[in-house]
């Protein structure tokens, strides 16, 4: 029997829009099917699921809790009025670190050549989720690197207080965003490190859900 059977799960996924104006905005080219494969997979496995997700053209399975947001701000006041009853909780999407702190109503008119347009960090999800970690709850971030993957990795599993970090390259050019397959490295604070070659997005989903089931029975 899985681990997830029965567990609440909360799984986020694809980008966040950061508007500028009611045009524009500051994205990512994140297509969500990585956090939409696992949402799926945690489905199959038996969790009660509950999928957090940018803008995005995906569909997933009715039996999800879908909740669709747009910007970081959303994503931080979802997921963190959700965390305290989670079991397991992915944070697969790819948030904003920058969004404009000031955001114009209507249109901005085109005028000089070059426009500036300061920024302010958003708030950390994953840091929050990990400082308020409960008893027995896994949280699960990814990493995006575009070297030292494993060192970088291993900072930001330390640094958020996560569970497990799922790293990839941020430079890869067949797989990651936008594509229907992926190359990671998983790794745990228990100094564990597990390398997944390239497959699909679904088998990289099932094979992240059963590291995590295995990772429970150490707890």
């Amino acid at each position: 029997m899985s681990f997830l059977k029965g567990k609440m799960v909360l799984i986020t996924a694809g980008p966040t829009y950061e508007r500028i104006d009611d045009v524009r905005f500051i994205g990512n080219f994140s297509s969500g099917k990585m956090g939409f494969a696992l949402a799926e997979s945690a489905l199959k496995m038996g969790a009660v699921v509950t999928l957090v997700t940018g803008p995005t053209c995906l569909l997933c399975n009715p039996a999800i809790d879908r909740v669709d947001i747009e910007s970081a701000d959303d994503m931080y006041r979802v997921v963190t009025s959700y965390s305290e009853k989670q079991d397991v909780i992915i944070m697969s999407a790819a948030v904003a670190d920058y969004t404009p702190k000031v955001k114009h109503n209507g249109k901005i008119k085109k005028n000089d050549d070059t426009m500036s347009i300061e920024l302010v960090k958003t708030k950390d999800i994953l840091k929050e989720l990990g400082s308020k970690k409960q008893e027995k709850q896994i949280i699960v971030g990814f990493a995006l690197e575009s070297e030292k993957l494993v060192e970088y990795a291993k900072g930001k599993l330390e640094r958020k207080n996560c569970n497990i970090i799922v790293a990839n390259q941020a430079n890869s050019t067949d797989s990651g965003f936008g594509k229907e397959i992926n190359t990671v490295t998983i790794i745990d604070n228990k100094d564990n490190i597990k390398e997944i070659p390239t497959a699909p997005k679904s088998e990289i989903a099932d094979i992240i859900l059963q590291y995590v089931s295995e990772y429970s029975e150490q707890l």
